[in-house]
């Protein structure tokens, strides 16, 4: 049994002191590695629990914005992983100068296939420190909408309006068209455009759009609801009746509100929407002249 035991140990040992490669004259072993990755494993851990227990809870007793807190997290992440793997290196002996082969490796990686993660990160890092989106933003990313619910390394997370979880590369709010509801100054205005038969008392309908908007109570009051005629359509006046929101998050509830309202109190005031008329006129055949035989 002890010969088993002491047979176990040395297979171990040998698999540990494995020799892999060598950087800058410096021997890598399977149990290098190892030790590397317990470290960065270790680090990540303390670097998580360190976010959530720590620098939120001492950011939040400041009354910091929320996405403030969530880039400091972030940032203050970065840099304790970054702290802490030149710190793994050195520990399995390796000389800082060996990181300047290490990147020669990763910029020949980089060239077979790794642009698109490279590319994630530095717009990452870019999103964090330039914010031209921010945690808790309505943006809309191609066909994506939603609110922005974190900002990652490679990616960013958005919860649609359905509440599902859609990934977006980081690049594509650097490089793509992104609408921001939320940047700088969240209020929004909505514009609800409805046509009005001829027939109708104008001051009755511009009152009635009014009234509609001032009722509403997810409606801004300053600055006022406007009624607008627009045009004079086919079959109807256009109307525009425009209101302000102090932010997008209840965008089509209240639309269908208001909506709503126009279609009841329209009714109730006895205000036609026309339906779309096209004139058809029909002319009357020509007469078809039939041919006479002789007898």
């Amino acid at each position: 049994m002890e010969e088993t035991y002491t047979d176990v140990t040395t297979r171990i040992q040998d698999i540990l002191n494995f020799h892999l490669f060598t950087i800058n004259q410096q021997p890598i072993t399977v149990g290098s590695v190892l030790i590397f990755l317990s470290l960065i494993v270790a680090i990540w851990l303390v670097s998580q629990v360190a976010n959530r227990i720590i620098l939120r809870r001492i950011l939040i007793r400041f009354n910091i914005d929320r996405s403030i807190r969530y880039n400091m997290t972030r940032i203050g992440h970065y840099i304790f992983m970054i702290i802490g793997a030149l710190f793994a290196v050195q520990f399995v002996g390796l000389d800082l100068s060996a990181l300047t082969v290490i990147f020669g490796l990763l910029s020949v990686g980089i060239g077979f296939g790794l642009q698109n993660i490279t590319s994630n990160f530095i717009s990452g890092i870019i999103l964090l420190f330039e914010r031209p989106i921010k945690v808790g933003d309505r943006v809309t990313v191609g066909e994506v909408e939603g609110d922005v619910a974190a900002i990652n390394m490679r990616s960013t997370t958005v919860n649609s309006l359905r509440n599902i979880s859609i990934i977006v590369p980081n690049s594509d709010f650097i490089s793509g068209h992104v609408t921001n509801w939320s940047y700088g100054d969240p209020m929004i205005r909505v514009d609800i455009d409805v046509g009005v038969s001829y027939n109708s008392d104008l001051d009755l309908v511009l009152k009635t759009l009014q009234e509609i908007a001032e009722e509403n109570p997810d409606v801004l009051k300053t600055p006022e609801p406007q009624v607008l005629l627009l045009s004079f359509g086919d079959s109807a006046w256009d109307m525009q009746l425009r209101y302000w929101m102090p932010s997008p998050d209840k965008y089509y509830r209240v639309r269908s509100d208001i909506n709503c309202a126009i279609v009841r109190k329209f009714r109730a005031n006895k205000i036609e929407i026309p339906f779309p008329q096209h004139d058809l006129h029909v002319r009357s055949p020509l007469p078809v002249p039939f041919a006479t035989t002789g007898e």
